[in-house]
């Protein structure tokens, strides 16, 4: 059978041919490399030291194998691999003899449901949840085991019922409706965000964002955790609706779903939704310079800059010329008049401080 390399790993796997799912033999997905590089990167960032680290779903063990390899020699204290598919131990102990891993009785190869898992442990400092599908079923006890001043990092990739798609799954699976417009995938990222913080409201645990982002198919966010009902009650403060015109492009922020716009068009919402900053600013900024992945730094230069400007929602350079019938100036031409960035979000939006008005005048 063939290795597979993924930086400094390799795993002996076949991939099936056709899509990823579920019920590969051995669940392995090729586009989330950018998640794992960025995973090692944070940790590698952040100054936690001597982690006891959680992989509760890990499937072919590539992140368990790259966390071994490619993370500072005083990082991990305790590294926790576990999946719930059958012989998995022997496919694991195989995998760390192909990279030269010597088996310690500092890693730990669990076979159990990643919720058993979880709550027949005690606190990790590091706990990565990356299901297939949504992260729903995996909150509770994830959130039970993170310790104070742990990192939680969350996958979603069930981004259709985050954005619009589907309304009814929305409110049904995140409590909260989407906006299926080019703002989704930012509004999408917060009501996920909002989502999780109030799993964690219920154990008095502040999960606050301190790295978050949309990417191909896929929302991650990364939560430090922090104890404290003070702290729980200032992020329900940060729960509000995202309103939306369509008629004149306004956007807003409110306690409310039902205002009136400016324009006298009633507002589009969604929402609830987290409304407060979306990475630690000097840990992005810190990613971003200190990348060792060149495929990353594109990205991660983009997610430093955003972060200058704390904002909720964006404009689209297109909507605004639809909206005018008038063609769209150079996105240079903007950012060099105003004070405004490029988002990830949207290859054509910007997030700006200015008033729409002003933006228009640049038609």
């Amino acid at each position: 059978m063939p290795l597979l390399s993924e930086h400094s790993a390799k795993i002996n796997i076949t991939l099936p041919k056709g899509d990823v799912n579920a019920k590969m033999e051995v669940f392995f997905n090729p586009i989330m490399i950018s998640n794992r590089n960025i995973s090692i990167l944070l940790l590698n960032e952040i100054s936690n030291t001597n982690m006891k680290i959680a992989d509760p779903l890990a499937g072919s063990g590539i992140r368990s194998l790259r966390f071994l390899k490619e993370l500072k020699k005083d990082k991990i204290n305790q590294l926790i691999i576990n999946d719930a598919k059958e012989d998995f131990p022997k496919y694991v102990k195989d995998q760390l003899k192909i990279n030269k891993i010597k088996k310690t009785k500092n890693i730990i190869i669990e076979n159990q449901d990643a919720n058993l898992f979880l709550l027949t442990q005690t606190g990790f400092d590091y706990i990565d949840i990356d299901p297939f599908g949504t992260p729903n079923p995996f909150l509770s006890s994830a959130i039970a085991r993170i310790s104070r001043d742990g990192i939680l990092a969350i996958t979603a990739t069930d981004t259709a019922a985050l954005t619009g798609t589907y309304p009814k799954v929305t409110e049904r699976k995140y409590w909260a409706t989407s906006l299926k417009n080019y703002l989704m995938h930012e509004t999408g990222l917060r009501i996920l965000i909002r989502k999780i913080q109030l799993q964690g409201i219920q154990f008095d645990k502040a999960l606050i964002p301190i790295l978050s982002y949309h990417k191909e198919h896929y929302f991650r966010i990364y939560f430090r955790a922090e104890k404290g009902k003070e702290k729980c009650d200032e992020l329900i403060r940060n729960h509000q609706y995202f309103l939306y015109c369509q008629n004149c492009l306004n956007y807003q922020t409110s306690k409310y779903n039902k205002e009136t716009c400016q324009c006298k068009s009633q507002y589009q919402f969604a929402g609830p939704l987290w409304i407060g900053e979306l990475h630690n600013k000097k840990l992005i900024t810190s990613m971003a310079k200190n990348n060792p992945y060149p495929e990353e730094q594109k990205f991660l230069s983009q997610l430093a800059e955003e972060s200058t400007i704390d904002k909720v929602g964006f404009y689209d350079l297109h909507e605004i010329a639809r909206k005018l019938k008038k063609e769209p100036p150079k996105t240079e031409i903007i950012l060099k008049k105003l004070k405004a960035v490029r988002t990830h979000f949207s290859p054509t939006g910007i997030k700006t401080t200015a008033e729409l008005k002003e933006m228009m005048k640049l038609y």
